[in-house]
């Protein structure tokens, strides 16, 4: 089992946040996924044909991310929320990445509903993830930089577990050791709202849209909501049949 929990003083300076956490176990993701690939193709025709585009920062869903940011000290326009940054390179290539169908199938749900997503290998884990102020000691190795260190700023929002930094700025990039590939078999899937008041419902959709696509391809499949009144969940993970 695995914790996650939002640390006080997070919920205390966000009071409207509310976190999806989608856990997935029995994950194949060397199998063919073709409802994931066909919702990717389905955003790259509606942006091609102009009936949809991806949410800018002049959306109440990533401006929000922006105050966020500039509260703990980050240039949202030099370090960008992670479905900020896809939105725009969407927007400017026309198409979206294919890195393996979970990571896929989460960043085909973010950019679509204008939310942030990431996900965790729960089997390189250790101890319950933390989402919390650093204070400038814990150390971050970004995803496909495995040589690299770097240290958070104090004041600046991570999560974390008991050996080190799972993702910067909130959710501006994750780390190389928790990084979701084929062979994950056991993982777990953010999405994020700084405004439930105005965006629970969006949010909730897209968890379910996520868990659609997942539990096509797992054994089993579980949604689980952070906010700042439950400010911990704990998942389970073990593999015991369909969800």
């Amino acid at each position: 089992m695995t914790a996650f929990r939002i640390a006080p003083a997070v919920a205390d300076a966000f009071p409207d946040t509310l976190i999806a956490v989608v856990t997935a176990t029995g994950l194949r993701g060397h199998e063919p996924w073709p409802d994931t690939a066909a919702a990717l193709e389905a955003l790259e025709r509606q942006l091609a044909d102009s009936s949809w585009q991806p949410a800018d920062e002049t959306d109440p869903r990533i401006e929000a991310w922006h105050t966020a940011y500039r509260s703990f000290g980050t240039n949202p326009r030099r370090i960008r929320p992670s479905v900020d940054a896809l939105g725009r390179r969407f927007a400017k290539k026309g198409i979206l990445p294919r890195i393996n169908p979970a990571v896929d199938s989460y960043n085909a749900v973010s950019v679509r509903h204008g939310l942030p997503a990431g996900a965790f290998d729960l089997d390189h884990v250790t101890g319950d993830v933390n989402i919390r102020y650093a204070n400038g000691t814990e150390t971050f190795t970004p995803l496909g930089e495995p040589d690299t260190v770097e240290n958070p700023k104090p004041g600046e929002i991570i999560y974390d577990d008991t050996t080190g930094v799972l993702t910067r700025h909130w959710n501006h990039r994750d780390a190389h050791r928790t990084r979701v590939t084929e062979d994950s078999a056991r993982v777990a899937f953010v999405l994020e709202t700084l405004h439930a008041t105005r965006d629970s419902h969006l949010l909730k959709f897209a968890a379910e849209e996520l868990h659609g696509l997942l539990m096509l391809h797992a054994e089993q499949t579980r949604v689980h909501y952070l906010s700042a009144e439950q400010p911990e969940v704990t998942v389970w993970t073990a593999s015991s049949g369909p969800s």
